[in-house]
């Protein structure tokens, strides 16, 4: 009969009409699985690049008799404050402390400035020889820093600056990374403020002061994030240059428990979290700026 007569598929549509969507549940399905396994590795990987620090820091409130159980365990049976307490007697803690501040802050914050100012040059004013100057801050970048220990420190001790906080601080107010990274942040940035501000009468020195530093905030708390915490983690340039604990920084003063046989882990890994507390609030402070600063430096 001619009712039950079968329709062939596409036969109901209208001439020139498309044909429906296919149906995208198994493509939704796998996207969310995808989703859940990429955040599950996620957490794992974070896992593992925290465990050390949670390991540092469980182990700081430890018993020796904890820390050197077998086999080891990650949390301990029982929590001390001995280690604290004891750090500031066996070294001189407060002046390592203090030394180290001296010399991270000052490097930090003199070298966001030349920085600053040398980027600014190489990426906004014409001048004889700019090419040349920045292929020179490039080949500075790549020469490894552990070249140039014994030039320096024999310059310093000519003028007296050996085993001096001076010393540790003079040959880094200025870095090639910092140099660069300014740079190519302030190519990121548009002409025309600093155009409209030449044609009001403004300096140079003005529109670097009013138009583009604070158009670089974001990147000027990142790359003072870099400087801070690599010099408050430096142990190689100043257990050079301090030749006493009078002038030496919180790393090589903790090196001091780190023997030939015996490694007090107590006493290493407090002082470690100790250290760890002003670079963690430094990140806590400006991590909107980090982000911002990272996501908006374009390497050009």
């Amino acid at each position: 009969m001619a009712g039950d007569t079968l329709l062939a598929p596409g036969a109901g549509r209208l001439a020139g009409e498309d044909a429906p969507p296919p149906v995208r549940h198994d493509v939704r399905r796998l996207d969310r699985l995808w989703r859940w396994l990429t955040g599950l590795s996620g957490l794992v990987i974070a896992a593992a690049m925290l465990l050390p620090i949670v390991w540092m820091v469980l182990t700081a409130f430890k018993p020796e008799s904890d820390i050197v159980a077998y086999p080891p365990t990650l949390w301990p049976r029982e929590l001390t404050l001995e280690h604290f307490g004891d750090i500031w007697s066996q070294i001189p803690f407060a002046k390592l402390y203090g030394n180290t501040i001296v010399f991270a802050g000052a490097v930090t914050v003199f070298s966001l400035l030349f920085d600053a100012m040398a980027a600014y040059a190489l990426a906004r004013l014409d001048f004889r020889g700019k090419n040349v100057v920045f292929v020179l801050v490039l080949v500075l970048l790549m020469l490894p820093y552990q070249v140039t220990l014994i030039p320096l420190y024999d310059t310093l001790a000519a003028v007296g600056l050996a085993g001096t906080l001076p010393g540790m601080i003079v040959p880094r107010l200025t870095n090639a990374f910092g140099i660069f990274f300014l740079r190519q942040f302030f190519l990121s940035l548009p002409r025309d403020l600093e155009e409209a501000a030449r044609i009001d009468g403004a300096s140079e020195a003005r529109i670097f002061v009013q138009v583009i530093a604070p158009l670089a905030k974001p990147a000027l708390l990142t790359l003072g994030l870099f400087h801070f915490q690599y010099n408050w983690n430096d142990l190689l340039w100043p257990l050079i240059m301090a030749d006493n604990l009078e002038s030496a920084t919180l790393p090589a003063g903790l090196a001091m428990f780190m023997g030939q046989h015996v490694v007090e882990y107590g006493l290493l890994m407090a002082g470690s979290v100790l250290a760890l507390l002003p670079v963690v609030v430094f990140f806590l402070l400006i991590q909107r700026s980090f982000v911002a600063g990272i996501a908006t430096t374009g390497m050009k």
